[in-house]
């Protein structure tokens, strides 16, 4: 590791902006400068030098004191502490660096949003008190706070009801899913209703149990398997009587009567 001395130190301190400052015997020194959002109201700045991946001193405008960590850190804390344009300095960067910045961000978020994409499903129930589950799924909507309500006959529904919570997609979207176990009774109507910043009212979704989307799926592709059968099922017969009635052309006839009037159908 490289030996510490003061010329890297006032050296680093004097170029903090260009944030990595190389030193003539091949050390590094690091600045960084951190705006910590907790409110449009509430914000904290703070300042972390390091040497050699090694944090020296720190700087935070809640306590409006630098810190040092290693011996030569403490040595230029309490300078910096001692100067008396410390908190003018520190109160500009803020301002430049979290106030003007962060009011831009809150800005942005404010009026960013994106509508939840919602599926409404059933599944196997968890438990054997009920014969039936559905699942209100809400995916890559954004701000984080959701609402789903489920319905049954237009009354809230709270009992048999989960939830897995808002679920971050690490894109700053989320999903959620919900979860209502019960047992079916014929002519209900069951909903889901979600709630959410990006939507400008309530939406319901209902469910509908006659035919489930993967049982329609299923009949719709056996129904299809079932349509291409008869077709090479046909075009096998026609090419079977073709095949027939070119040979008994070639040989005696014998045929009865009525096998001319079945040509005409097959060719």
């Amino acid at each position: 590791m490289a030996v510490l001395n003061f010329s890297c130190i006032h050296l680093a301190l004097l170029f903090f902006l260009y944030g990595v400052v190389y030193c003539l015997d091949g050390g590094f020194a690091k600045h960084n400068d951190k705006c910590h959002f907790r409110g449009n109201d509430e914000l904290e700045y703070s300042e972390e030098i390091y040497f050699n991946k090694e944090m020296w001193l720190w700087y935070n405008s809640t306590t409006d004191i630098w810190k040092g960590d290693t011996t030569y850190g403490m040595e230029i804390a309490n300078d910096l502490n001692n100067e008396p344009s410390k908190h003018v300095t520190r109160n500009i960067l803020k301002y430049i660096l979290c106030v003007e910045n962060g009011e831009r961000l809150y800005g942005y978020l404010h009026n960013y949003t994106v509508q939840p994409n919602v599926r409404l499903r059933s599944e196997e129930p968890a438990s054997s008190r009920h014969s039936a589950m559905l699942v209100c799924s809400a995916y890559d909507f954004y701000p984080k706070t959701i609402i789903i309500t489920w319905l049954r006959n237009g009354q809230v529904v709270t009992s048999d009801v989960s939830s897995t919570g808002e679920l971050a997609n690490g894109d700053w979207s989320y999903q959620i899913h919900s979860h209502l176990e019960y047992t079916p009774t014929p002519g209900e109507k069951i909903s889901c209703r979600v709630e959410h910043y990006s939507l400008p009212e309530p939406q319901l979704y209902d469910w509908d149990p006659s035919i489930p989307t993967s049982e329609k799926s299923k009949i719709a592709i056996g129904a299809s398997g079932l349509l291409l059968g008869l077709v090479f099922l046909l075009a096998g017969l026609r090419h079977y009587m073709k095949n027939r009635i070119g040979h008994r052309q070639d040989g005696p006839v014998s045929a009865s009567a009525e096998q001319p009037l079945l040509t005409p159908l097959l060719m």
